[in-house]
């Protein structure tokens, strides 16, 4: 059987005409689009995890509203990756007269150009498809952007042909007119002038610019959404009203608010590299709740500066660094199987210093205080799992003489070592083997490493347990 053709799209007015094609605005065609996914239950914010319930309900009702919309959020909270995701929102293709600047509606034009092009050819002038990727454009608000940017700019060339100043087909056009029929997307709003920002509210409100003194009615179809930190959006005062009122909903993100969202968000975001199966990698459920706690606890500690906040891109990078650490001593000690330990956590504080404000600038004590909030979370996570009265019989070994050294450069082999030194059978071993088998690090020998130094540390934070810091290692004794 034949397949049939694939039907020929439209390449004139006229036959855009005769195909009945209906152009619907960018909010309308947002709205459809988006009515239809609710109604199929698909997800069109792929990535975006711990907001099912608080921020895309918020979204979802703006959208329906047709308002624009601006995020409120500190860093690291998918401001960025929300506004993008509404490209989804858009249709695949839509038709534009062709060689339009600003993508025209064929149907009706609203440049100059366009216009006579249509008063000329009527039904025969071309139409070319525009992909719903080139309908998007961004911006990073910076005290340097200028109307030029935004809105446009007089053409020098175009007057040295002869047109005069005043006709509108000398204008070279900026970001905003150019994803006319499209979503317009500005981050760190605050960080604009004054006089930008009344630029932007013509183009909102007024739907007219005005470019040295040359008045220009654009009747753009634009979708704007904004971002911007709560701090300079509210609270110092820099942004005008009227386009402050202009924005239809103002919706607040957050940071994850439970360490399985965030673990979630650590092994999505992670990067992650093929190494022709050298290597098996392997973390430990309780070392990605210990990754995500360091993060929860650094974003509750009066001394680092919550205004900016504690991106989730501290958890990511430490969860990173975590795992090349451990990687580095496989390839080391000639290992295959890839399993942090809390040897390796001290590697974490240059993962995390870079992304935080301290309220002080002290190098050292800000140093420690990652050490402290490290410390913290071992302990958090320890407790989450365990008793520490469980470990009273294991304890007992100790008070005999028993010691145990780690190392971040030591094999795997020799810790399981340790923990055959005596019978599995006697109580002191078997409530150790019960624990790593909770922790799920019971199956090999890098597993074990991994969760017996978790539980050393646990019982040390708990003064149940002294440590000894040696050279380039530590022991654990009575």
């Amino acid at each position: 059987m034949v397949k049939p053709l694939k039907t020929r799209k439209p390449q004139t007015v006229g036959e855009l005409k005769k195909a009945k094609y209906r152009a619907l605005s960018v909010k309308a065609e947002m709205r459809k689009n988006l009515i239809s996914k609710i109604r199929k239950n698909e997800n069109f914010f792929p990535g975006i995890i711990g907001y099912e319930e608080t921020v895309i309900p918020q979204l979802e009702n703006a959208i329906l509203s047709g308002q624009d919309v601006i995020f409120l959020g500190e860093r690291g909270q998918a401001k960025t990756r929300m506004i993008r995701s509404l490209i989804l929102l858009l249709d695949e293709e839509i038709p534009v007269l062709a060689g339009c600047e600003i993508n025209d509606n064929p149907f009706h034009p609203i440049c100059k150009s366009c216009q006579e092009k249509i008063q000329t050819l009527g039904d025969k002038a071309e139409i070319a498809w525009l992909n719903r990727q080139q309908r998007y454009a961004e911006k990073l608000a910076t005290p340097d952007v200028t109307i030029a940017d935004l809105i446009g700019e007089v053409d020098p060339i175009k007057v040295a042909e002869g047109r005069y100043l005043s006709d509108e087909l000398t204008i070279h056009y900026g970001l905003i007119p150019r994803t006319n029929r499209g979503i317009f997307a500005i981050n760190e709003l605050p960080d604009l002038g004054e006089k930008i920002q009344v630029g932007l509210f013509n183009i909102m409100e007024e739907r007219d610019v005005q470019v040295r003194g040359y008045k220009i009615r654009l009747p753009l179809d634009v979708y704007v959404v904004a971002s911007a930190n709560p701090e300079d959006y509210t609270s110092r005062g820099r942004i005008i009203t009227p386009l402050k009122d202009r924005y239809g909903s103002e919706i607040r993100t957050h940071y994850p608010r439970s360490l399985k969202d965030e673990i979630e968000i650590m092994d999505q975001e992670k990067t992650s590299f093929d190494d022709d199966g050298a290597f098996t990698t392997f973390v430990p459920p309780y070392f990605k709740e210990l990754v995500a706690e360091i993060t929860s606890l650094a974003r509750k500690s009066p001394e680092i500066n919550q205004r900016s906040g504690v991106s989730v891109r501290v958890s990511i990078c430490n969860y990173e660094n975590m795992i090349s650490n451990a990687l580095r001593r496989a390839i080391r000690v000639g290992e295959k199987e890839v399993v942090p330990r809390v040897s390796d956590l001290p590697y974490l504080v240059a993962s995390t210093s870079g992304k935080i404000e301290f309220e002080t600038v002290e190098e050292d004590r800000n140093n420690s205080l990652i050490e402290k909030l490290i410390d913290k979370a071992v302990l958090t996570t320890f407790n989450r799992y365990f008793q520490v009265q469980q470990f009273d019989a294991f304890l007992a070994r100790f008070k005999s003489g028993w010691s145990v050294e780690v190392s971040e450069r030591m094999k795997s082999s020799e810790y399981q070592r340790r923990t055959q030194e005596a019978s599995p059978h006697t109580a002191e071993m078997r409530g150790l083997l019960e624990a790593l088998k909770k922790l799920t690090c019971d199956q090999s020998a890098a597993q074990v490493a991994s969760g017996l130094e978790f539980i050393l540390e646990g019982l040390y934070l708990h003064h149940r347990l002294n440590k000894e810091k040696l050279a380039e290692k530590s022991a654990y004794r009575a």
